[in-house]
C-alpha cells in the first residue's frame, strides 16, 4: 500500500523488500567481518501492541480546537501548530493544482501559488511544504520527465520572489520535500530503472528565498524513507558505508546539520518511513521479516521511554500493527497512528488509547494524519463527498485540529 506522500500525480512508490536473512538479537556485530556496525536488537518479549493497551474515549482526553473546509480533495501537511501546506485542487485541466496554506488557528487559507512557475513550459505543482518562514515546493513536467525545486519566503499572506534551486530529469526520482524553520530540504535519489541508478543519494538545503545550495548528507546507494521533519531538526535514513546493507535512522540538526540521534537498523531492514519524538525514534515496515526479533512484523515501532538520544538498549517497545499508510506524530503525551481509517492516540506510559470518530462520507482511507514531530496539537483531515437523507451534498476536505485536555 503506498502512503499519498508517496503517490502524488505519478510519484514512483517506495516499497520494502523484505528479504531473508537470517538471523537477529540490540547491539551486536554485524555478518561481514569487515562490517563492524553495532545495530539494533529488541527481543520479541520486549514488544507490546495495542491488544495490550485499554481502550478509552477520544472525548475523555482530545478537545476539537478547530474544524475547517478546504476543497475536495485537497492535500494537507503540517510540522507545527500554526501553518499547514495545502496541495489545493482545480476544476481545470490547466492548472490541475494550486497551493497555498491554512492558518490552523483561525481556518483562514490563502493560495499562494495560482500556477507553477513553469506554466508556459508544460509544469504543474507537484508537491509543497511550509513553515512559519517560507515553502518549498516541486513542479514537475510528465512529458518531459524534469522536476524543478523553488523556495519563497513567506510572511503572512505574502510571498516573497521564487528561487529555483535545483532541477533533475528521469534518471532520478522526483524529489522529496520538507520545510523547517527558515531552511528548505530536499532528497534526491537515482531511479531503479534509471542510467543514473549507482549513483549516490543526498539531501539538499537552501535557506527559504536563497540561491545558495548546501549538501547535507551524501548516501552510498538510495536513502530508504521520505525526510521527516520537526520543528528545528528532520530524519533521514541513510544507508551505512558498510558491505553489508543497514540503513541508519539519522536526526539531523536542521540549522547546524549535525546529528544529534542515529539508529541502526538490522542488515537489509528497509523502513517506509522514519520519524523522532517524545521516546527517540519511531520508524514503520509495511512488509513482514522472517528475522528481527521483536521488530519483524508489519507496522510501526517506538520505544515506550527513553532517557533522551542513544537511548535505545533494552527497551520496551510499542508496536502498532496495522499497515503505515502515514508516518507517526506525537502530541505532547499522545504517540498519534494512522489506522486502517481512523486516527488513534496512544499514551504509551499508561498504556491507553483512543480513535477519533470518522466523518459519515468521508473517502475510504478515512481520517488522514496531517502531522508530523512533537506539537501541542494534531492535524487530521479527510475528503468528504456524501448526500443527506434530505438531499443535502457535502463535498469538501475537512481538516480538523485536535489538543490534549490536559
Amino acid at each position: 500500500m503506498l502512503s499519498r506522500r508517496h503517490f502524488l500525480y505519478g510519484a514512483f512508490g517506495v516499497g520494502v523488500l523484505a528479504a531473508s536473512f537470517g538471523g537477529s538479537a540490540f547491539t551486536k556485530t554485524a555478518f561481514a567481518a569487515d562490517d563492524q556496525v553495532t545495530y539494533l536488537d529488541v527481543p520479541e518479549d520486549a514488544v507490546f501492541d495495542q491488544e495490550d493497551c485499554t481502550l478509552g474515549t477520544a472525548s475523555d482526553y482530545m478537545i476539537l480546537l478547530g474544524s475547517f473546509e478546504l476543497p475536495y480533495g485537497t492535500l494537507v501537511w503540517t510540522n507545527g501548530d500554526t501553518v499547514a501546506a495545502c496541495l489545493f485542487p482545480t476544476e481545470t485541466s490547466k492548472p490541475l493544482t494550486q497551493a497555498g496554506v491554512l492558518f490552523l488557528g483561525t481556518g483562514n487559507s490563502v493560495v499562494l501559488l495560482a500556477a507553477a512557475v513553469g506554466t508556459a513550459q508544460g509544469f504543474e505543482i507537484y508537491d509543497i511544504r511550509a513553515s512559519e518562514q517560507g515553502i518549498v515546493w516541486t513542479e514537475a513536467n510528465i512529458f518531459s520527465n524534469v522536476w524543478r525545486i523553488y523556495t519563497a519566503t513567506f510572511n503572512g499572506d505574502a510571498l516573497g520572489d521564487a528561487i529555483q534551486v535545483d532541477e533533475g530529469d528521469g534518471d532520478w526520482e522526483t524529489p522529496t520535500i520538507a520545510a523547517v524553520g527558515a531552511y528548505a530540504f530536499w532528497q534526491v535519489l537515482p531511479r531503479l530503472d534509471g542510467a543514473k541508478r549507482t549513483e549516490d543519494s543526498v539531501l539538499k538545503k537552501a535557506g527559504f528565498g536563497k540561491t545558495d545550495v548546501d549538501t547535507v548528507y551524501t548516501s552510498e546507494g538510495r536513502m530508504s524513507t521520505p525526510p521527516y521533519p520537526l520543528k528545528d531538526s528532520l530524519v533521514i535514513t541513510p544507508r551505512t558505508k558498510t558491505d553489508t546493507v543497514h540503513y541508519q535512522l539519522t536526526l539531523l540538526d536542521a540549522e547546524t546539520n549535525e546529528t544529534k540521534d542515529s539508529l541502526v537498523l538490522p542488515q537489509a531492514m528497509r523502513p517506509l518511513e522514519a520519524g523522532w519524538g517524545n521516546t527517540g525514534f519511531n520508524f514503520c515496515f509495511d512488509g513482514i521479516y522472517s528475522y528481527g526479533g521483536g521488530i519483524a512484523n508489519l507496522g510501526t515501532y517506538t520505544p515506550q521511554d527513553s532517557e533522551g538520544p542513544g537511548d535505545y538498549e533494552g527497551k520496551t517497545w510499542f508496536h502498532f500493527e496495522k499497515s503505515p499508510t502515514a508516518p507517526p506524530c506525537w502530541c505532547r503525551d499522545w504517540f498519534m497512528v494512522k489506522s486502517n481509517i481512523q486516527v488513534c492516540g496512544v499514551n504509551l506510559k499508561d498504556k491507553v488509547y483512543f480513535v477519533i470518530d470518522v466523518e459519515s462520507g468521508s473517502d475510504n482511507y478515512g481520517d488522514y494524519l496531517a502531522s508530523t514531530g512533537m506539537n501541542g496539537s494534531v492535524v487530521t483531515y479527510a475528503n468528504i463527498d456524501s448526500k443527506s437523507v434530505e438531499g443535502t451534498t457535502r463535498k469538501c476536505c475537512l481538516v480538523r485540529v485536535w489538543a490534549p485536555l490536559a
